[in-house]
């Protein structure tokens, strides 16, 4: 048995757990969420380098690609109708976020799972099936409608699930699973390609419907988590038998069940929650900071711009359009190799080192990457094939800095910090700023890249030097810590301490009981 011990208000708190079938098959049904969001990222990138696709619904990036040398190569597929192509899906889930917390902390994290993957299975068969271009963007609104659900509640569902000793292993499962997702839209878009008649990229759009029909059918028989159920009113002698299945027969679950029901216990006796408490209550003040910051630099990292465009960028550069795709597929393959590496270190060596040694991984690549483009890269004619490898290999550089940092920590850290009666709605927030900030990335690069050439990658390597010092001045150390005590580590911070204020008395603490 493993337990954990956690010194908590002057007491021992034991937390016990396995890593138990019941568990891992819970969390890699829910992990397809995960896959389907990696799978959108690639497959958007993928299509809109190929030919047909371009030729069908936009003749223009399609004639100047083709060989007008009147366009600079930096701005060939700058086109606000192709990113309004990518950044759909991510606007449509902004949108749909506010009422997927609504529904997570109401109706459960199951419930938004099964609506996430009925609205991604709605979207593969209208993208597949498009026969002009407002069928392709009806199909990306409603995938990021399935994204707005699955984004709000697979990460919260992924670490309530795991025993606080692996919460880091398994809630950077989620990243594992969107590194999964887009390697596998990086192999299909490279088959498709080279399908004859130029329909391929109806197979890349429609295959999508694999891993949304395996969320929809898993998530019917998935549990729900016992944080869930005890805010939603279950009782206390279910839970705990749901959580003593979770955790493994004879592990010790009082103290883990008591401290959810406290947490309940004090939303419901008025001491704050929901969307309004995390907003305007002190004590929530670095949680909602980090709700912000963290997912607002993960943007701006700018991963999701080279993961959306990752074909064209190669292309820019004057690749072919089967080799763009295979070297997508090959820094797909770092950034899965990668994001696994993270799942065996986070919960050894802390969040706070992976994210400090992986910003600095970024901050290097992104620098040489630039230098690389501005020296070499001209407005016609490509770069050498030797400088075209070391700009592949740089780039796999950065991706998998992002892989073991950034990319994981970015959800695991949101998804363990708040209180039970506010980690809704906090996620909530988490997730509409990572939104939209990726539709701003996302409508941005193309016509950023033909306006500042290489100073693009100057930019974002900026936004990391700002993260990396964010991330060592102002983020505590959560590693090993139970969830529903994560809030304390704010009080023992050097910064955080003066913004929560004074801790609350016993008496302040002593509205509810048990369920």
């Amino acid at each position: 048995m493993a337990v954990g011990v956690v010194a908590v208000e002057g007491q021992e708190r034991h937390y016990g757990g396995r890593i138990t079938a019941f568990v891992v098959l819970s969390c890699m049904t829910a992990g397809m969420g995960g896959v389907i969001f990696g799978y959108d990222i690639g497959i958007a990138g993928g299509v809109s380098s190929m030919e047909p696709f371009l030729r069908k619904f936009f003749p223009d990036v399609y004639r100047r690609m083709r060989g007008d040398t009147r366009v600079s190569n930096y701005c060939k597929f700058d086109s606000q109708l192709l990113t309004a192509f990518t950044s759909s899906l991510y606007v449509a889930g902004l949108l749909t976020t506010f009422l997927a917390s609504r529904v997570t902390a109401g109706r459960g994290r199951r419930a938004s799972m099964v609506l996430g993957g009925a609205a991604f299975l709605a979207g593969a068969a209208v993208g597949g099936a498009s026969v002009n271009i407002y069928m392709v963007i009806l199909g990306r609104v409603l995938l990021g409608v399935g994204l707005g659900f699955a984004n709000q509640a697979v990460p919260l569902y992924l670490s309530e699930m795991a025993p606080a000793r692996l919460r880091g292993a398994f809630s950077n499962g989620f990243q594992l699973s969107v590194g999964i997702g887009a390697l596998a839209a990086n192999v299909i878009n490279f088959g498709t390609e080279k399908i004859r008649g130029g329909w391929g990229w109806r197979v890349s759009l429609a295959l999508a419907a694999v891993p949304a029909g395996l969320l929809t059918l898993g998530a019917l028989f998935l549990p729900e988590t016992p944080n869930s159920l005890v805010q939603q009113g279950t009782d206390r002698r279910d839970v705990a038998r749901l959580l003593q299945r979770i955790r493994g027969a004879g592990v010790h679950v009082g103290d883990e069940l008591d401290d959810i029901v406290a947490a309940h216990a004090a939303a419901a006796a008025g001491e704050g929650g929901g969307l309004r408490g995390l907003l305007f209550e002190r004590r929530y003040r670095p949680q909602l900071a980090m709700a912000v910051m963290i997912p607002f630099f993960q943007q701006v990292t700018g991963i999701n711009a080279i993961a959306f465009y990752a074909p064209v960028l190669l292309r820019t550069i004057g690749m072919g359009e089967s080799a763009s795709l295979l070297s997508a597929v090959v820094t797909g393959v770092v950034g899965v190799a990668s994001t696994f590496a993270s799942m065996l270190a986070v919960d050894r060596f802390g969040r706070r080192t992976l994210f400090l040694a992986g910003g600095a991984q970024m901050l290097a690549s992104q620098v040489l990457i630039g230098a690389i483009m501005a020296a070499e890269l001209r407005d016609s004619g490509g770069v050498s094939k030797a400088w075209a490898g070391v700009l592949i290999l740089l780039i796999a550089v950065y991706v998998a800095g992002f892989g073991w940092s950034w990319g994981p920590l970015g959800w695991l850290v949101p998804s363990e910090i708040f209180p039970l009666e506010v980690r809704a709605a906090g996620q909530g927030v988490t997730v509409a700023v990572s939104f939209a900030f990726t539709v701003f990335v996302a409508q941005a690069f193309l016509s950023m890249l033909c306006h500042m050439r290489a100073g693009i990658f100057f930019f974002f390597a900026a936004w990391l030097a700002a993260m990396t010092a964010f991330v060592y001045l102002l983020l505590p150390e959560t590693k090993g810590v139970p969830i529903e005590q994560v809030a304390g580590v704010w009080r023992a911070h050097w910064f955080w301490s003066r913004v929560v204020g004074p801790e609350p008395d016993d008496d302040a603490r002593a509205g509810g009981g048990k369920l």
